[in-house]
């Protein structure tokens, strides 16, 4: 009989166990947020749905438990808790109260993730590449061929490199025309844009934007930072004419290039200037590098605080553990809050000085998101510079809002209701 006993308390332990949650904290007490992330892709790639509560201590996740989740958190250095059904029934309920701004969103799917960068770029350029591959998230490189060819289709999310869509090299000219990785990078561009069928780099990159915006257009998910974002809104402006010097595309640049701007073609730009000097290293007067007068101990930009179960979305783009974001400069830093289009929402910004950090819009059936500056644990990042260990950042505030990105296309879409 005491072993009767016995064997109905270990499959009453075994059932209890088969049915509690397994709660990945994203507050302070996560020893590895961005390791979380991957954590949580993981179980969306092996078929699993999870949650992900809103507001709810930094922005968790929960999943039914798993003995291969609970090892796969041990192995990654993820800190998680295993929660009863009763406890965790209590969560959803505090979630669900009117008077909380919290809410409760499945994600369904893991996304098929892009990075558009050449196959020569180095690993620290890029600070998505860097965050995706020390999260253990997977990703596809694609480029210029790629697109050209009808492939981005096969992607939920596209995050667009450290790039110039202007055709103006990056507008490094001035200060690296005769570093031979300058020349070779410009020939080999040339190259590639006369094999894909165009008679200037330009003329590549402009194809290249457009067909980005359809891919927005049709439901995808566009992430970009740096210079990927004014770069991108200036090209689509300039489409109808040639803001390129000779030494960018061997003729020169129309003379009246900035009255032919046409801001209606961009997603997040209005009323700006372009630089005309080739010798500068600024594509226009949206960035706010040069002309910002801050140090770097005052450097930070403050999230917004939206409606969880009405604003779902920008709560999920904003999701962390702090709502002060140290800040950090790259070609193009944060954007001079005139020339953002009115429809565009601001999720981060440093007030006192009118800049913009990270702002978002849907467009069509998808979305874009543009974040300011090059790598938010290297304040000032120079060509050469050392790879960031994000070994030594596993609590990142600035690389969490990147990863907010990656999750975002897995939410299930009747609960988006922005």
């Amino acid at each position: 009989m005491r072993k009767l006993y016995f064997t109905l308390f270990l499959v009453l332990l075994s059932l209890r166990i088969f049915s509690n949650s397994i709660l990945i904290p994203m507050d302070e007490k996560q020893k590895n947020h961005l390791k979380a992330y991957g954590i949580t892709y993981w179980i969306l790639e092996n078929q699993v749905e999870a949650d992900w509560l809103l507001n709810y201590r930094g922005g968790s996740f929960s999943t039914n438990y798993s003995k291969d989740i609970e090892t796969e958190c041990i192995i990654r250095g993820v800190s998680y808790e295993i929660i009863s059904d009763a406890e965790m029934t209590m969560i959803y309920d505090r979630i669900a109260l009117p008077e909380e701004n919290m809410d409760r969103v499945k994600l369904e799917k893991a996304p098929k993730i892009a990075v558009y960068a050449p196959d020569d770029v180095m690993p620290w350029d890029d600070a998505v590449t860097m965050v995706l591959t020390y999260s253990e998230i997977p990703f596809t490189r694609i480029y210029d061929k790629e697109i050209v060819t009808g492939e981005l289709s096969k992607y939920d999310w596209l995050h667009l490199h450290h790039e110039d869509f202007t055709g103006q090299y990056g507008k490094f000219y001035g200060a690296y025309k005769n570093a031979p990785w300058y020349v070779q990078a410009q020939e080999k561009a040339e190259q590639e844009a006369l094999a894909l069928g165009f008679k200037k780099v330009s003329q590549l990159k402009l194809f290249v934007s457009k067909r980005i915006k359809d891919y927005v257009f049709n439901g995808g998910f566009l992430f970009a930072m740096c210079s990927a974002t004014d770069s991108y809104d200036i090209a689509m402006a300039a489409q109808n004419t040639d803001i390129c010097e000779v030494m960018f595309d061997g003729d020169a640049a129309d003379p009246s290039c900035q009255e032919k701007l046409d801001y209606s073609q961009t997603f997040a730009f209005k009323d700006f200037k372009i630089s005309r000097n080739p010798y500068a290293y600024e594509f226009s007067d949206i960035d706010v590098t040069i002309s910002r007068n801050i140090s770097q101990d005052d450097d930070y930009f403050t999230l917004f605080d939206f409606s969880a179960k009405w604003d779902p979305i920008p709560t999920m783009l904003c999701q962390n553990h702090t709502k002060i974001i140290k800040g950090f400069m790259g070609q193009t830093t944060a954007f001079d809050e005139r020339f953002v289009k009115s429809n565009v929402l601001i999720m981060g910004e440093l007030k006192s000085k009118n800049e913009a950090r990270y702002i978002h819009a849907e467009f069509g059936k998808g979305t874009w998101t543009y974040y300011g500056g090059h790598d938010p644990e290297d304040y000032r990042h120079f060509v050469g510079d050392p790879k960031t260990d994000l070994s030594m950042h596993p609590n990142s505030p600035g690389y969490r809002l990147i990863l907010n990105n990656i999750l975002f296309p897995a939410a299930k879409k009747k609960k988006l209701k922005t």
